[in-house]
């Protein structure tokens, strides 16, 4: 049954069939998990910073005296990774003043506190998940950030969890972002809510919200318009739609979420504050990692803006987005063997 006062005629002609018997497959596939095999899926996943940031570290671990040029090697490889030059600045000093108090005189001790510091900058952890039902997410990033594959993504991960998941298509200025919506709706049998071609993305997240109390669904995902941070008009609009979301669920946007492309590098810095002022981020998304030589962008969204990192994306398909594991980030950058032991 529908709830009472639901615009039936705006979002029903554009919802897709949900057949939930049909995603048992993919609860089953989600029960099987290998350690070793996820350490290694990070470690291919960072294999461009590794090589082309820190693929001096080699030399630098063989060092047998820590001189100026071992610290200018070292710099110069933390700031090509993109960790940002504040906070290179700042891990240089700590290893010098970790050398100094500790008497250390390798190169090998200095990368091993570069690890532990380098952890520290990770320590903050992800937000658990909220239990609110129906819980709402709402993905924001700009264009081709990859929010709408990243929707599809998380999408993924509740239907294997056995939720039943609606997606809402509120990018309505490109009707590409609507159909790839729906194709990957379809592909999970996932009800999609969209609307016309430029109209009201508030419309489409209010019906999207009203459908998900009248069909009983867990987790409503919101994929919004890859707007450019600079403009403010579209900046408010994300705000509208964060308004629209709560005015029928309660405490919705549950879930604010920033997709970042993670081969913009330290520009990724620049996008996430612009939207950390708009709204309400919770967490960050870094996507296309396997795709960047820019990874060490993670190490300054930690600590540069105070938030956590939930999901990283890297690889083509619906599996390959992982929740965050610092660890393996870390070691992802600095293990120099071919492989990652369990």
């Amino acid at each position: 049954m529908l709830v009472e006062g639901l615009n039936t005629s705006i979002f029903l002609p554009h919802v897709c069939t949900w057949d939930y018997s049909r995603s048992r497959s993919l609860r089953e596939k989600a029960r099987w998990y290998n350690p070793f095999v996820e350490k290694n899926r990070w470690r291919q996943a960072l294999a461009r910073t590794r090589r082309t940031a820190f693929g001096r570290l080699a030399s630098l671990v063989g060092a047998t005296e820590l001189t100026s040029t071992f610290w200018e090697g070292l710099e110069e490889t933390l700031i090509q990774a993109d960790l940002g030059i504040k906070i290179v600045q700042a891990l240089i000093e700590d290893l010098k003043e970790i050398a100094r108090a500790e008497g250390l005189t390798q190169g090998d001790q200095i990368v091993e506190r570069l690890r532990t510091l380098l952890l520290h900058h990770l320590d903050m952890v992800s937000n658990p998940e909220p239990e609110a039902r129906p819980l709402v997410i709402v993905l924001v990033g700009v264009n081709g950030s990859g929010k709408t594959t990243t929707a599809a993504r998380i999408a993924h991960r509740w239907l294997c969890s056995g939720k039943k998941v609606m997606l809402a298509a509120a990018d309505t200025y490109r009707a590409a972002a609507t159909e790839q919506l729906k194709i990957w709706g379809d592909r999970l049998d996932v009800e999609v809510v969209s609307g016309q071609p430029g109209s009201d993305p508030g419309a489409v997240v209010y019906n999207a919200a009203q459908a998900t109390l009248a069909r009983d669904v867990d987790v409503l995902i919101v994929d919004t318009s890859g707007r450019m941070h600079t403009e403010h008009n579209l900046m408010a609009e994300l705000q509208k739609i964060c308004r629209v979301a709560g005015k029928v669920i309660s405490g919705a946007p549950h879930q604010v979420l920033l997709v970042l492309d993670a081969t913009t590098g330290q520009n990724g810095l620049t996008q996430a504050q612009a939207f950390t002022d708009a709204v309400d981020v919770t967490g960050v998304i870094v996507a296309k990692l396997d795709s960047s030589a820019r990874g060490g962008v993670g190490f300054a969204i930690n600590s540069v803006l105070g938030i956590p990192i939930q999901y990283v994306g890297f690889g083509e398909t619906l599996e390959d987005l992982s929740t965050f594991d610092a660890e393996a980030f870390v070691n992802g950058l600095l293990t120099q063997s071919e492989t990652v032991p369990p």
